[in-house]
């Protein structure tokens, strides 16, 4: 099979699932009026979001469905947003609508961000989908290029542990049965826990997550663990998982500055 084969089926694919998925699933939930009446807030508990993003230039990448774009929308930024799912992109079209929000929508890739302009965003917000690709470099090459200088990207994945679970067994351990360094798309698993029905996954190793932002051109300025603990949970849900296993974890990077020449300097200004 051909690399383009190969692309062209993971990318349809996952688009299958995530429309599937865009039809009443807890991914499908837009941005109540309450949530609107506090935007930033509501995108950002960790304070990593300037105090106004109110003029700025924001790209909501891979992640349609209502939310995110729509807060940034209200906070008066301006919005676009792309994903892989007509699906989840209708929400985001119907939403601003509804609110009289102006948000452009592009069905797209994260890994080709081809059809955007160089340095035309001011922030990069990415909630947990970069497993849906098998190269995270890719994205963080894409986004370093679409981002300006001093540009903020924000970003939550899924951590390599979460990934390489398979089962439990009869005590109700996890067993991590996926090799650390396995290429390709995650096999089948019995532990469904954290994977999406039908979606092609990818495991990311800490080197990709943290050394390939570094070297795509981004500082890191912070990193969180999202708490998934519910020690109240009964043993076969997330949140027991949770206590073990720690699924995601968020990043604050910024771009930094270009090394720049009187050529490259001029080209940034022709239409």
């Amino acid at each position: 099979m051909s690399s383009d084969l190969t692309t062209q089926g993971y990318r349809r694919q996952n688009q299958a699932a995530w429309n599937r998925l865009s039809d009443g699933s807890q991914f499908a939930k837009v941005a109540s009026d309450e949530e609107c009446r506090d935007p930033l807030n509501s995108l950002d508990g960790r304070g990593w979001l300037p105090p106004s993003v109110a003029g700025l230039d924001v790209l909501c990448l891979a992640s349609g469905g209502g939310w995110q774009s729509i807060l940034y929308a209200a906070a008066g930024a301006r919005v676009t947003v792309l994903d892989l799912s007509p699906g989840m992109l209708e929400l985001d079209q119907r939403e601003a609508a509804r609110r009289k929000f102006s948000v452009t929508t592009i069905e797209g890739s994260m890994d080709d961000l081809s059809m955007l302009r160089d340095e035309t965003f001011d922030i990069v917000h990415q909630p947990v989908s970069t497993c849906y690709v098998p190269s995270i470099v890719k994205v963080y090459n894409e986004i370093a290029r679409v981002l300006r200088d001093g540009g903020l990207y924000i970003s939550q994945h899924k951590q390599p542990t979460c990934a390489q679970v398979t089962q439990r067994n009869e005590r109700n351990h996890f067993v991590v049965g996926i090799e650390y360094f396995h290429e390709g798309p995650l096999p089948k698993v019995e532990d469904t826990a954290y994977r999406e029905a039908g979606a092609v996954e990818y495991l990311h190793r800490w080197d990709e997550l943290v050394g390939g932002l570094c070297r795509a051109g981004f500082v890191l300025e912070d990193l969180r663990e999202p708490r998934r603990a519910d020690y109240k949970a009964p043993v076969e849900d997330f949140g027991y998982r949770g206590r073990f296993i720690p699924p995601y974890v968020r990043l604050k990077a910024r771009r930094t500055p270009r090394q720049r020449t009187a050529e490259t300097t001029s080209r940034l200004w022709l239409p």
